[in-house]
């Protein structure tokens, strides 16, 4: 072994963890304004809308673009790459913190994720470059999923902190010196790499992929609001039906695309992308619904509300570490699968819910989801990396967090809407049964967050009976949404069972 090759084994352990430093930067900012809202709402008065923009823009625009960007990091170098990425998120985060309307808050959340995309394919590049052994490999890996899983987790408590001692704009704050610390840390502890030969960013399938998703999102959103056939919700939907059908017919054409053929021909590499952006459907979007569910139901502060997140973000730790040994007897189609149905357990588990239940059942569905993710999660990264080769590991990277984030994105919008549109029309209904619309709504009905209406100028026992009927709505809406991702969850193991065959 030559010194040089010695000096850098040394250096790993401080490497990996300076890029899970920025990864958990990345998982936080998923959530950490989820319970912030209910103050955001208060100081700037977002609509319902704007508020799953403000959730999702970040996701959406880091989806759309980090394909593209694996390219660029195999170009640029792994390390330059993840520190530019970092750099430009603290930036944006100062214009974050510094908004004054909900709309400069969307750009702000786009900005950052167009600053993660430009890291995240990094993060796993340069564990795989790292750690040529396999075994070695997957405890990196797990360990990967394992902070990526608890940033996203944790992020809702960060921001009950913040929001309790400070206000919402803390949680673009807290941004700054966390990202400026991983860049310096990066610049002293992680070794530069490139790919041998470097591909030409796919600029074209940046734009289309970018557009369409974006505007398949908007449509998704808008759509409680201005009407599912509307005018514009239909155009959108048509859209971007064009621009992703644009989008296949140029990745099968173009010279150097996002998505090579030999991505597309692998089981292994497809069955992996596919669960992992299915489930984080499912997670991140019932996590939104839950940081409502838990303030205007429960009744929760910020802080209780985020606190009460932590025993998925442990469980799903369990379920990193329980892949492990898994994937060295079973490969990655057992873990995966039976990560699958547990959280599909967990959600039906959840369509129980009633207007009288109380934090024991959320328990036990946020302890066996988290489980269930967190084994899916590591299994279905490790089948990505491994089937990538080692001077395409960008590639792999990026597309390990590209079907993360757009499954991610897409969640919370399609969920969100879904709460939005069945809460509306069951607390419409129930407030016409105890003719008092009129008096309960100062506002057009699902204009403001689910379950945030105010009775404070009710009299007391108009106030008590329409209080009772937001949160009857709240949970109908809820059960709903459980619905769809234990279904979403169930069919993607059958799926999975069937792409991830032993090899």
């Amino acid at each position: 072994m030559t010194p040089r090759i010695a000096a850098v084994r040394v250096r790993r352990p401080a490497a990996v963890g300076t890029v899970c430093l920025g990864l958990y930067l990345l998982g936080m900012d998923l959530t950490v304004l989820n319970v912030a809202l209910p103050d955001l709402q208060r100081d700037l008065h977002p609509s319902a809308a704007e508020a799953q923009w403000i959730v999702d823009g970040y996701a959406l625009v880091l989806g759309g673009m980090v394909l593209s960007t694996g390219a660029v990091t195999d170009r640029i170098g792994r390390r330059l790459s993840f520190a530019c990425g970092l750099a430009l998120c603290a930036a944006v985060s100062v214009i974050g913190a510094l908004a004054t309307s909900p709309g400069v808050v969307v750009i702000a959340r786009g900005g950052m994720g167009a600053g993660a995309a430009l890291f995240m394919p990094a993060t796993l590049s340069i564990i795989r470059n790292l750690f040529p052994e396999p075994v070695l490999r997957r405890r990196a890996i797990a360990a990967w999923s394992a902070v990526a899983g608890l940033g996203t987790l944790t992020g809702p408590v960060i921001g009950g902190l913040l929001v309790e001692h400070f206000s919402w704009r803390a949680g673009f704050w807290i941004n700054v010196p966390v990202a400026l610390t991983a860049v310096l840390l990066a610049v002293l502890l992680v070794p530069e790499t490139r790919a041998g030969r470097a591909e030409r960013p796919d600029v074209v399938g940046t734009v289309l992929s970018a557009a369409g998703l974006t505007t398949l999102v908007w449509a998704v959103i808008e759509a409680p609001a201005k009407g599912w056939g509307s005018e514009p919700v239909t155009i959108a939907f048509t859209a971007s039906g064009v621009l992703l059908g644009a989008l296949a017919i140029w990745q099968s054409r173009a010279r150097a695309p996002m998505l090579p053929s030999f991505v597309l021909r692998d089981r292994r590499i497809v069955g992996g992308a596919v669960a992992l952006a299915l489930t984080s459907f499912a997670i991140l979007g019932a996590l939104f619904v839950l940081t409502l569910y838990l303030q205007n139901v429960l009744g929760y502060t910020p802080l209780e509300a985020g606190l009460r997140t932590l025993p998925q973000s442990v469980a799903m730790a369990v379920g990193a570490a329980t892949a492990l040994p898994l994937l060295n007897r079973y490969q990655e189609r057992v873990p995966v699968v039976l990560g699958l149905l547990l959280a599909s357990a967990a959600f039906t588990l959840w369509t129980r819910t009633t207007s009288g239940s109380g934090f024991g059942l959320l328990l036990t569905v946020e302890l066996v989801a988290g489980l269930g993710v967190g084994l899916v999660s590591a299994a279905g990264t490790e089948a990505v990396m491994s089937a990538v080769p080692p001077d395409r590991a960008a590639l792999g990277s990026a597309l390990n967090d590209a079907t993360r984030q757009v499954g991610a994105s897409l969640g919370v919008a399609v969920q969100g809407s879904v709460l939005a549109t069945v809460y509306t029309n069951h607390l419409n209904r129930r407030l016409a049964v105890l003719h008092l619309a009129s008096q309960a709504a100062p506002r057009p009905v699902g204009r403001g967050l689910p379950g945030s209406m105010t009775t404070d100028r009710l009299p007391p026992e108009i106030g008590a009976a329409v209080a009772a009927a937001i949160r009857r709505a709240f949970v109908d809406a809820l059960d709903v949404v459980a619905a769809v991702a234990a279904a979403v969850t169930l069919a993607t193991a059958v799926a999975a069972w069937y792409w991830l065959r032993r090899r």
